[in-house]
């Protein structure tokens, strides 16, 4: 199969890394031999009304598209990329001889689009360099290798559709009633066929409410009043109470680095935000002061 001549510009962009690294084959520094290199690589593959597309802007159009896309052979995959790069810049042509790019709500949602990229590109700059394995490792080390993992309970509930049953129900099992049994005959809930039987859990994996009774109960103790949530009422029994060990860094990783993620970009905000004057309107359009919108104070008898 004969390859074109844009299929074997793409595949020798994909070369063009271990090119570099083979060693220094000109008595060049390795910042002007890659630039060099990627200026000699960065064909023009055609034209559209006299805008030029280069094998580069296929590279930029190739990140945008899902993983298994991007894994077609480059032969394939350039032709299609190309196909689209041209479709683009016709559809772009035509567009503005509707003189579409004057219309206020294309200016605007253009404005919006350049202002989003820009806010990514300064997020990507500020925050990305500052968080890497070796951070995140640091983070593990301090704040969780080493420490107890968090406290979980073994719970079981038997989830009915009112109060008065669910009192019944804990008035049973007070009197000597199983448990078990009991969630069986009466529970709506799907692990009713387990007897309830939940697993362990930490504070965070249920409801606030629920969990809020199931961690205040000794193991072996059954609450005594019912709780109510969106799904009904529950009558609680805690099994077994333990300390989790610590999470591993791989099982830690991904939330550390969110977190991580989080800390530079409410940084960064902080930052911008000083370095600007926010003003803000109330809906007749005056200035909002800082006492606007706050609570009023209570009325003196």
């Amino acid at each position: 199969m004969r390859l074109s001549r844009s299929a074997v510009a793409f595949a020798t962009l994909a070369c063009l890394p271990l090119a570099l690294s083979a060693g220094p084959a000109r008595a060049q520094t390795a910042p002007a031999a890659a630039a060099s290199a990627a200026k000699q690589t960065d064909l023009l593959l055609a034209r559209v009304n006299g805008q030029d597309i280069h094998l580069s802007d296929l590279n930029a159009l190739a990140q945008s598209l899902p993983e298994e896309a991007r894994q077609l052979p480059p032969a394939q995959l350039l032709p299609q990329l190309l196909s689209q790069a041209i479709d683009g810049k016709a559809l772009v042509v035509m567009a503005k001889k509707d003189k579409l790019d004057q219309d206020p709500q294309v200016v605007r949602a253009m404005t919006l689009a350049n202002e989003r990229t820009l806010q990514s590109a300064l997020v990507s700059r500020e925050v990305g360099p500052s968080i890497d394995e070796a951070k995140i490792r640091a983070r593990y080390d301090a704040t969780i290798a080493g420490k107890p993992g968090e406290e979980e309970v073994h719970a079981s509930h038997i989830l009915v559709a009112n109060e008065e049953l669910a009192k019944k129900l804990i008035a049973e099992i007070k009197a000597g009633g199983d448990f078990a049994t009991l969630a069986k005959a009466n529970s709506t809930d799907p692990g009713a066929a387990n007897g309830g039987d939940l697993g362990f859990f930490k504070m965070g994996d249920m409801l606030p409410e629920f969990s809020t009774m199931a961690f205040s109960l000794k193991a072996g103790e059954v609450a005594e009043k019912p709780v109510q949530t969106r799904y009904g009422w529950h009558v609680i029994k805690v099994i077994e109470r333990r300390q989790a060990p610590a999470p591993t860094y791989e099982q830690a990783h991904e939330q550390l680095r969110q977190a991580m993620i989080s800390e530079g970009i409410n940084k960064l905000l902080a930052s911008a935000r000083s370095q600007v004057k926010i003003e803000r309107f109330n809906p007749d359009g005056s200035v909002m002061k800082a006492t606007d919108g706050a609570t009023p104070p209570p009325v003196k008898k």
